[in-house]
């Protein structure tokens, strides 16, 4: 089974868990272009580094077996955000618990870069269907919408999750629209 990026449910609202994400690491690149397309050339980019387009760190001090090898099992989800401008995203995969930034093999690929975020209170709102801007946009202002008649306060950019691979049928694949809250 594949490891998926833990969460713990702090409460129910009408349209949305409130959830409890803990600090991970990422490994994320910026792409620009329609939403479909930026997805699939950071997918492709993302996809090399997690296969082993990357450098084994020496410098950890730690048995060559602990020091990160050159795959990387892929953690769910894949998440896209609007980056700061319209036609530009940032997307990353979540690297698997086992990893430190100091264990995290470096990305061979200048584009790809790895960072932790931070520990982070989020409304998110589960949904199957295709990979569309279209979906996804309709789902976050349903969210949007959720969070602020729940009297929450959005912090960030709403994020797109895709959590299964492209040939599992649309009407099973399991999406979400997360939104960082203030506390």
């Amino acid at each position: 089974m594949t490891e998926q990026q833990p969460y713990r449910v702090v409460a129910r609202h009408p349209g949305f868990e409130l959830r409890r994400y803990p600090a991970h690491l990422v490994a994320e690149v910026r792409a620009e272009g329609a939403f479909e397309q930026a997805a699939r050339d950071a997918f492709r980019a993302l996809a090399a580094y997690v296969g082993g387009a990357n450098r084994i760190r020496r410098d950890t001090g730690l048995p060559a077996r602990e020091a990160g090898s050159g795959t990387i099992a892929v953690t769910p989800p894949f998440v896209q955000e609007e980056g700061d401008r319209p036609g530009r995203w940032l997307t990353w995969l979540v690297m698997p618990a086992g990893f430190t930034s100091a264990t995290l093999p470096e990305p061979t690929d200048p584009r790809i870069h790895t960072r932790e975020i931070p520990e982070q209170l989020a409304a998110a709102a589960r949904f199957a269907g295709r990979w569309t801007a279209r979906a996804f946009d309709q789902r976050s202002t349903a969210l949007g919408r959720a969070v602020t008649a729940a009297g929450l306060r959005p912090t960030g950019a709403v994020r797109y999750a895709r959590f299964d691979p492209p040939w599992k049928p649309w009407f099973l694949r399991h999406n979400e629209v997360v939104l960082p809250v203030a506390e």
